[in-house]
């Protein structure tokens, strides 16, 4: 994800469609950072495949035998084009918390990251008491403003889209080993914040107060 020195991006995920703007030459906040994960389970080959060959193309047997399963972590700066993975063997809280400590890192000089995220319930200051000592996930805590999608609505963060992408470019296969799946994803992080896509978000604040209307208060005159 980098350092996105110069740059100061409104919130553009959950509940609009903000846009980016460039600002003086420092750096005060990265908003619009945005937080997913989904279980990933590799397999093991069976039988040996049969290779690609003129006129035939490869060739796999149907049957398989599962080897586990692991997580993927991925969080995405959707106006930036730019987003970062990490698998790991399980997602607890201290997982969950490494991570945050890994987005952090990649906005050294950010006083507030915004992180559009689930209500998964390891997604709590918690979580961070619980793996580092209490000055450092207070530090930790407070580097953060976290917006939380609306339960069973998922699909508003925009990491979600990402993740779709990494299954479908990547990981959509068998896969034996999580030091596999790991490298694998890696290397497609690389390429694709190289080329930088970006997100076109058309689901708008207007468009989310008609269709999640049950989800907001009215104001009465």
């Amino acid at each position: 994800m980098g350092n996105s020195t110069g740059a100061e991006w409104q919130l553009c995920g959950t509940y609009g469609n903000g846009v980016g703007r460039l600002q003086a030459y420092f750096i005060s906040r990265i908003s619009g950072c945005m937080h997913g994960r989904i279980p990933q389970a590799t397999y093991l080959q069976s039988k040996v495949p049969i290779l690609v060959s003129p006129g035939q193309p490869a060739k796999h047997d149907y049957e398989y035998r599962r080897c586990g399963v692991c997580n993927i972590f991925l969080a995405c700066e959707p106006l930036a084009g730019k987003r970062m993975v990490k698998i790991s063997e399980r997602k607890t809280k201290q997982d969950w918390a490494f991570f945050l400590k890994d987005i952090a890192g990649q906005y050294k000089t950010a006083k507030k990251i915004t992180l559009v995220m689930d209500n998964l319930n390891t997604h709590t200051p918690g979580s961070l008491y619980e793996t580092f000592p209490p000055d450092q996930a207070k530090a930790l805590w407070d580097r953060f403003e976290f917006v939380y999608t609306p339960k069973h609505g998922s699909w508003l963060n925009m990491a979600e889209i990402e993740l779709n992408v990494l299954n479908g470019q990547c990981l959509n296969r068998r896969i034996d080993a999580i030091e596999v799946v790991r490298r694998e994803s890696l290397a497609w992080q690389e390429f694709r914040n190289n080329k930088g896509p970006k997100v076109n978000w058309q689901f708008t604040t207007e468009d989310a107060r008609i269709k999640l209307t049950r989800l907001y208060s009215t104001n009465v005159e």
